[in-house]
């Protein structure tokens, strides 16, 4: 077993910092972070990181030297951290040193990843590690996967408990990706049939179910035998949705997976539940060409030559200028309906791809390290890990969590 987290000396450290969305991450700490919070810097630049700690005025903060090539630096942060921060991707690339280090150290972990192949390979390799040590894995601590996850768990704790649930989440967003989004993005395109390895050996893995956790007073204790839910179903179709105004097309990014998970782990989400995710659109001409789109990107993947030129045009590190962000937006709407109720639920902020990606993860480290959490370890998600304490936390931070009607007379906005 590996020492205590909390006899360490940084309570978080953030790694890749001297990156754009890792840069954003560092300003976001040195705002909200109070004195007695103990975090470190981390990278394989000295000169950059130092550059960034002077942006953010915190001359005296720590810096740490590491590189992912370098595996005893990586386990040498993870030793002396309650919490990693990690904004260094794409992940199946660069991810897993850091991954591994923590499942041995016993350190929670946070990242901000898309990859579905590297969770899965995450969880086949390190899982039962991790579960062992303590250590809590979380993955997709951004945009993806935190407003979907957590705003699927929202609007499953507004209906009844016990019966069936069908949740539909409908994302609408104006922003641009970053670079480092598109990166790995291409790089799953081009492994298809590699995710699809790593997806079926994850399954047979998690043939027998984990304990679930009970809601209510035992809310921090894992117990079994509790029966495994009768299914946890993704699905997905494009249509009309009138209270969204538009078109919605499936939208198969890891968030629905992540969903997924939540609802086989937690018992609130009852003894059947289905999830569809969708991007909403409002022109069908603007659907068509979305389609086209992805699909053409999907296809420029597969050919090395095109794949490097798609990377050239998106590097890495780099993006929007502040007055562009602060135009961006996003909200997700969420349909739930169950035991004869209906609840429309949202989940919005600001500029998804940077500035609330940078919140999100600042305050899922802060929550990892600070708060009151229930025992799990293991690969987890945000709704396992953190639940209503990120939400409280993302809310007090800035990003919107309500209610927009419900069929039980409910308040809105609760």
């Amino acid at each position: 077993m590996a020492d205590r987290p909390y006899d360490r000396p940084y309570d978080i450290v953030l790694f890749g910092a001297t990156g754009f969305t890792g840069g954003l991450t560092a300003e976001y700490l040195a705002r909200v972070a109070g004195p007695e919070l103990r975090w470190a810097l981390a990278g394989r630049d000295r000169a950059r990181l130092e550059a960034v700690r002077e942006r953010i005025g915190l001359p005296g903060l720590p810096l740490l030297l590491a590189d992912v090539t370098d595996p005893a630096s990586m386990a040498e942060i993870a030793r002396q951290a309650r919490v990693v921060a990690t904004t260094v991707g794409p992940y199946l690339t660069y991810g897993e040193p850091l991954v591994a280090a923590c499942a041995d150290a016993g350190t929670h972990y946070a990242d901000l990843t898309g990859e579905a192949e590297f969770v899965d390979r995450m969880f086949i390799r390190h899982h039962e590690r991790a579960r062992r040590t303590g250590a809590k894995l979380v993955h997709a601590c951004g945009f993806d996967s935190i407003p979907h996850d957590l705003g699927a768990y929202f609007t499953v704790g507004h209906l009844p408990e016990g019966v069936p649930l069908e949740v539909d989440g409908f994302v609408r967003a104006s922003g641009a990706a970053s670079g480092g989004t598109v990166h790995s993005a291409v790089l799953a395109a081009s492994r298809l049939r590699e995710a699809g390895e790593a997806a079926r050996v994850r399954k047979e893995l998690e043939g027998v179910p984990e304990p679930r956790l009970v809601a209510g007073p035992a809310a921090d204790r894992a117990v079994d035998p509790a029966p495994p839910p009768a299914a946890r179903r993704v699905r997905g179709g494009p249509g009309t949705v009138r209270y969204v105004g538009g078109w919605a097309l499936p939208l198969p990014t890891l968030d629905p997976q992540v969903v997924a998970r939540s609802a086989r782990a937690l018992e609130r989400y009852g003894p059947d539940f289905t999830y569809r995710h969708h991007f909403a659109i409002k022109s069908l001409p603007a659907a068509l060409g979305l389609a086209a789109g992805v699909g053409t990107l999907a296809l420029l993947a597969q050919v090395p030559p095109a794949r490097s030129l798609l990377l050239k045009r998106f590097p890495q590190g780099a993006g929007p200028t502040p007055e562009h962000r602060a135009r961006n937006w996003f909200k997700v709407t969420f349909l739930g309906r169950g035991g004869g109720a209906r609840v429309v639920t949202e989940v919005a902020g600001g500029d998804p791809g940077y500035t609330e990606t940078a919140r999100m993860l600042g305050e899922a480290a802060l929550c990892l390290a600070s708060d009151d959490l229930p025992d799990v370890s293991g690969q987890v998600t945000t709704a396992v890990a953190m639940g209503d304490a990120l939400i409280g936390r993302l809310r007090r931070a800035g990003i919107t969590f309500r209610v927009l009607s419900d069929s039980r007379g409910q308040a809105p906005g609760r």
